[in-house]
């Protein structure tokens, strides 16, 4: 068929080349036509004897190399040549119903130096130029004729000679025949043809190459006539270098055994070729053919013009191999041998070179869209499928769920494989990052197909991209006159964030046990608190106004980060109240409503010397801290209860005898204040009054009368305070350590009393901060001052 078969005939060898293309999916065969004995089927034996090479080109396509000195090429007068293969085609194989395509080749060589050595893949041939004698000098068409019945005459007579380090020996060219050699006189020149590394053969080294050495003579006797030929050849084994950009190839520029007489030596051209292509200007392709007294060499960039980069796997790791077909000539002169033309053809592929294959992120944020390009390949890498968040999907599969995939190709011949993805696509993670951003992970892992095998290579890759396309919410306050209310967006709450009171997740049931009420719609919630609920903070309490203020905080639900304080701060007017604050301050606004009315000013706690701070006609205001004031305590299960009483001191009437008389009514209030028994409270640092700090616990008013009041006896105890370095109170910091805080910072502050009465209790009295680790220095802020 046409592109078939293409042929040429260089440095007297015969080449020919199959397209590949055209045997996909085929078997081949080639056969040898011979002009005497028919077809020959070419196999290896035959061809290392007979000067022939099947191999293939760095592109995978079939080359067949000849010597124009082969076994079956037809000769005339030792200028034209020609050779004819069969080649065999067939669908199986066993080469059953093969297709046969006869095709003949010529070659016209002239050029013939007094001594050719050829070396080859498989084999190493020498031919030198001699007068065989002949029967007659007159070539007429007769004798013509007869050339080859003398020929086989004169064949029958040779015999050859070895040189090795175990000896001489000599045999006939039957017997050579069958060691693998080959050896035949033609019209001008008798040739030998030797396998590498026979039993005849040595190994040597010239300037660090190894050389496989066959040393021989061929020798012709005819009664008269005794003619001996050096036959010696000699070819390199190795001399390929790399290095990770390069290849180098190195021979011998002076052969020894090939030159008897150093002196006399001198080289007339060195040639470079590619395939069956001489380079004429080598440094155009970026080749370097240089050559000094002992060496010439050819250095290859890995990846030139003219080889061919191939993908491999190994060891599930992906690299690159680089192949090329060099061809070297070098012709000399010397007293002994007047010409030698010195032809070396190497088929030379790297080691297996790793490459890393790279993950370049081109992604525009603000696209919001994943681009990533995954490189570099040869051409022979194709993507056949991935996997997005480990979900896999084939191209086809991935193009229909809308990532957009694609290749480019690179400057350097190489090309990558392109993957889009929406940052809003659910198989890309997303993570809430630092105050207002989000990370979203591209987690990829892509599958190949490698090189000519198609093997397949597995490799994964992880892209993110942080931006800030997050709002952090803002809320809105208000009142109403029982209430305080707070309003927020919705967006990303339990997602992103979550509120906290104090270091309470405010969750439905902390709300219910406060007692707030939460209404949501599609857009925000609304927090509605009753003043005296829990978690309000008063900030200015007297008997006829309160100053109230609600706090919440915005934390991270992962990292518990605060991001954002909301508050709602509102005043009150209330005739009636208990407020007990977690540092044991307690305030009461109470209203007097007694027939008579009495005198504000003559109310009184247990201790009589505690009075009301205001008062008017109706109301009395007292504060007072429950270890002061007679105030008693109890144990409930797990509250810690303290109480006191509120009680008119009447006005008597001096008389007789008993009774005393008097107008005031009798009047007690007593006042109960509830506190959890076990509990992590979160203060606020305060510079004047401790009533700004957040209150805690409940309080009830309960009219009673005659109740008794008892105190409780101070003792020396063991109390140890600790300041932990979180909120989780597992870990804390050494205590001769100063402990350097920035304002709005929380320190969290543990103080534990050792003592197994379950009827001691724990006051703390004083606690500050200061700025330096003298505690005396100033300015100073106050945790908790006077107990």
């Amino acid at each position: 068929p046409p592109g078939f078969v293409e042929s040429s005939c260089r440095s007297r060898i015969f080449w020919m080349k199959l397209n590949k293309l055209l045997l996909q999916g085929k078997f081949f065969q080639l056969e040898i036509y011979d002009p005497y004995s028919g077809p020959v089927l070419l196999d290896e034996k035959l061809a290392s004897r007979c000067g022939y090479v099947l191999s293939e080109d760095v592109w995978g396509n079939p080359v067949f190399r000849a010597s124009v000195l082969g076994c079956h090429v037809a000769n005339e007068a030792d200028e034209l040549f020609s050779l004819t293969v069969n080649i065999k085609v067939s669908s199986f194989s066993s080469m059953r119903a093969a297709v046969t395509y006869t095709y003949p080749m010529y070659c016209s060589y002239t050029s013939w130096a007094s001594r050719e050595i050829v070396c080859e893949e498989n084999y190493m041939e020498v031919s030198v130029k001699t007068d065989v004698p002949a029967v007659s000098n007159d070539y007429t068409v007769a004798w013509m004729s007869a050339l080859p019945e003398t020929q086989n005459v004169a064949y029958q007579q040779w015999q050859l000679m070895f040189v090795s380090p175990s000896g001489r020996k000599r045999i006939t060219i039957s017997d050579a025949v069958k060691l693998g050699y080959s050896f035949n006189n033609s019209l001008s020149r008798v040739y030998l043809r030797a396998p590498y590394h026979s039993n005849e053969s040595d190994v040597s080294v010239v300037g660090g190459v190894n050389m496989n050495m066959v040393t021989s003579t061929s020798m012709y006797r005819q009664r008269w006539l005794l003619l001996l030929i050096d036959t010696t050849v000699s070819c390199p084994v190795d001399g390929i270098s790399f290095t990770d950009t390069t290849l180098t190839w190195t021979v011998p520029r002076v052969i020894p055994t090939l030159v008897v007489q150093e002196s006399t030596f001198l080289s007339k051209s060195i040639v470079m070729g590619v395939d069956d292509q001489v380079i004429v200007n080598p440094e155009e392709k970026n080749y370097l053919l240089e050559h000094n007294e002992t060496h010439i060499r050819i250095t290859i960039p890995i990846g030139a013009e003219g080889g061919k980069l191939e993908s491999s796997i190994s060891g599930g790791v992906y690299g690159i191999i680089y192949s090329i077909e060099l061809l070297l000539e070098h012709t000399w002169m010397d007293a002994g041998w007047q010409t030698t033309k010195y032809t070396v053809i190497k088929s030379i592929t790297t080691p297996f070179m790793p490459q890393i294959p790279t993950v370049i992120n081109n992604t525009v944020p603000e696209e919001r869209l994943f681009n990533v390009a995954f490189g570099h390949f040869l051409a022979d890498v194709s993507l056949v499928a991935i996997a997005v968040g480990n979900a896999p999907f084939t191209l086809r599969e991935a193009q229909y769920h809308g990532f957009r995939i694609y290749e480019t190709h690179f400057s350097n011949r190489t090309k990558g494989f392109i993957l889009e993805v929406s940052f809003d696509d659910p198989y890309v993670l997303k993570e809430y990052v630092n105050r207002n951003e989000t990370k979203y992970t591209l987690l990829v892992n892509y599958t190949l197909s490698v090189g000519p095998e198609m093997t397949l290579y597995y490799h994964s890759a992880e892209v993110e991209c942080v931006i800030a396309d997050i709002e952090i919410p803002e809320a809105v306050g208000y009142c109403d006159e029982e209430n305080l209310y707070l309003s927020l967006p919705t967006f990303g709450l339990h997602q992103y964030w979550d509120l906290y009171l104090g270091n309470k997740l405010l969750n439905r049931h902390v709300a219910l046990t406060y007692g707030y009420l939460a209404a949501t719609n599609t857009t925000h919630l609304v927090l509605q608190i009753p003043l005296f609920a829990g978690g309000v903070t008063y900030e200015e309490v007297s008997f006829q106004k309160i100053k109230a203020r609600f706090d919440v905080a915005l934390r991270k639900v992962r990292t518990m980060e605060t991001l954002q304080m909301f508050s709602v701060s509102c005043s009150f007017n209330s005739s009636a109240f208990i407020i007990c604050h977690p540092d044991g301050t307690i305030m009461i606004s109470a209203q007097m409503k007694t027939v008579p009315a009495i005198d504000m000013s003559k109310t009184k706690l247990r201790d009589s010397s505690c009075k009301p701070r205001q008062y008017n006609e109706a109301h009395a205001f007292f504060k007072f801290h429950v270890t002061t004031c007679g105030t008693s305590v109890r144990f409930e299960g797990d509250h810690i209860i303290y109480e006191n009483e509120i009680s008119y001191e009447k006005e008597t009437l001096p008389g007789q005898s008993m009774p005393i008389i008097t107008r005031d009514p009798d009047y007690r209030l007593t006042v109960l204040c509830y506190y959890q028994a076990k509990e992590t409270l979160v203060l606020g640092a305060f510079a004047s009054d401790p009533a700004m700090s957040p209150p805690f616990g409940s309080g009830t008013m309960v009219p009673h009368s005659n109740t008794a009041a008892y105190r409780r006896v101070r003792q020396a105890l063991n109390v140890v305070s600790r300041v932990s370095k979180d909120e989780s109170f597992m870990e804390f910091y050494e205590s001769s350590m100063a402990i350097l805080k920035q304002p709005m910072e929380p320190v969290f502050l543990e103080v534990e009393l050792k003592d197994e009465s379950p009827n001691v209790e724990l006051y703390l009295e004083n606690c500050w901060v200061t700025r330096t680790p003298d505690f005396n220095s100033t300015p100073r802020w106050n945790i908790t001052a006077d107990g």
